[in-house]
């Protein structure tokens, strides 16, 4: 069954235009029939379409329930945006896909980008939540100074990847502790610079490679985002 996005479904008891849109001219669903909605929030409601209105169609609750995330701990990826657009949409859809809390558009020395419109990412990420079957959103956070990320997520894990050989780094999946909440960063693809290494490092970020492959900045991301479910399942 196709799953609609409204975030306040419990309390407005509409879809928004768009999921409005879609339901009745596109699916030409009609009173009465059953959809699924998705809050984003993690609750999955099973509906009865009462009004098949085509920019606020009106249902009723049938039935509600809970669908707890299938990771137990905290994800955050803070990345560096790339210089083509499509590439980082690319990364939001596949991230959402895999599993994350929480991603950061990174602002570093070296970024290719630096600003950034988050709208277009939280719809590829709501595309993506309803494709995967999921019901919790993850947060698109504003582009975000590196200081600020590098200051932040104390009671966590916290891992930094990048390139540079001349300091030892560890396999992200050697040094991940299993169920444990975890923040990450990737640099763009000129690396993060030496000062943001030696900071983030002084406080407290291992640092860490993700294999013998140099990778770009969206692979890198969703590469790190697989090595710790994987690491998750495998200590299960």
């Amino acid at each position: 069954m196709i799953r609609f996005y409204a975030p306040d479904i419990a309390t407005s008891l509409t879809l928004p235009e768009s999921d409005s849109q879609h339901c009745v001219r596109v699916l030409r669903m009609k009173a009465g029939d059953t959809i699924e909605v998705m809050d984003g929030k993690g609750r999955l409601y099973r509906c009865v379409l009462v009004d098949a209105h085509s920019k606020h169609a009106a249902v009723e609750i049938v039935e509600s329930q809970e669908l707890p995330l299938f990771w137990s701990q905290d994800v955050t990826l803070a990345v560096a945006p790339t210089k083509h657009m499509d590439r980082m949409e690319w990364m939001v859809e596949k991230l959402t896909e895999l599993g994350v809390n929480r991603i950061i558009p990174l602002l570093c020395r070296h970024s290719e980008r630096k600003e950034i419109k988050t709208e277009r990412l939280e719809k590829i990420a709501v595309s993506a939540m309803k494709q995967s079957l999921k019901a919790t959103l993850p947060e698109i956070l504003p582009m975000t100074p590196i200081a600020d990320v590098i200051a932040g997520f104390g009671d966590q894990q916290r891992f930094v990847c990048y390139c540079d050989d001349d300091t030892p780094r560890r396999y992200l999946g050697n040094v991940y502790r299993p169920k444990s909440s975890v923040a990450v960063m990737i640099g763009p693809e000129g690396d993060f610079s030496p000062e943001e290494i030696t900071t983030a490092i002084s406080v407290g970020w291992q640092p860490v490679t993700l294999g013998d492959t140099r990778l770009r900045t969206e692979t890198a991301a969703i590469a790190a985002c697989q090595i710790i479910h994987t690491v998750d399942l495998l200590n299960g």
